[in-house]
């Protein structure tokens, strides 16, 4: 009995590719495969998440959005890595940076995911389990940046199930050497792990949490292609 095509998804058996990347926002996968991908081939509509297949320099590569924080990103991760082959999720989005070095539009790439979710609490283990991704994506995703004359900061980045926090402990978190915060990581990196599949978050900064400093649309948008172009060099690299 399959599990394809699931409540989420309902591409068939082989429609994505061995890699996917992953942005939380629709449009931005919709620019993805329109913008890199030749011959982009819609895959899944589902709930407006639509994701895409295509080719990036002669290799086969997939799109599709996570939706916004970590049940989301843990639905469709889950589905993808357990029920459609996919081997290798590499998150494409923006983070809120934290440490006194980050600046707005640096790209960041998720070594470790710290967390405040209750996400691992499902598998039952008697201990705190520590959600890192891929190291062989990640010396990947470090050197195609660096072929493109950029320089991530790379180290462990805060995965907040609560965007609106009444908390707001980002300097506690910024002294435990905290580069960023986003909503998906860790949960990504505990999907791959399960799944003994491969995973990583890039993302670029695209406002201060404690300066408060931010960037225009414009500069997003220039940022934001960076961080694309990494992780399109990334998927396809030996």
């Amino acid at each position: 009995m399959t599990n394809i095509p699931t409540p989420h998804i309902t591409a068939k058996q082989g429609d994505f590719a061995e890699t996917v990347l992953m942005p939380g926002d629709p449009l931005r996968a919709a620019f993805i495969a329109e913008n890199y991908f030749t011959d982009p081939v819609l895959v899944n509509p589902v709930r407006g998440v639509n994701g895409y297949t295509g080719t990036y320099k002669g290799k086969r590569v997939s799109v599709m959005a996570s939706g916004m924080g970590i049940p989301s990103i843990g639905i469709y991760s889950h589905e993808l890595f357990q029920f459609y082959g996919v081997e290798t999720i590499i998150r494409v989005g923006s983070a809120g940076g934290i440490h006194p070095d980050i600046r707005v539009r640096d790209i960041v790439m998720g070594q470790g995911a710290s967390t405040n979710s209750n996400w691992a609490s499902q598998y039952g283990i008697n201990g705190t389990i520590a959600p890192i991704c891929s190291y062989g994506l990640l010396k990947k995703a470090e050197k195609a940046a660096e072929k493109m004359g950029i320089h991530p900061f790379v180290g462990n980045i805060f995965s907040s199930d609560v965007f609106y926090d009444e908390n707001r402990d980002y300097e506690k978190w910024m002294q435990m050497g905290i580069l960023a915060v986003e909503m998906e990581a860790a949960a990504l990196y505990l999907e791959a792990a399960k799944a003994g599949k491969d995973a990583l978050c890039i993302c670029t900064v695209s406002d201060h949490l404690i300066t408060g400093e931010s960037c225009s649309a414009e500069e997003r948008q220039t940022s934001f292609r960076q961080m694309m172009e990494i992780a399109l060099e990334t998927a396809v690299a030996e």
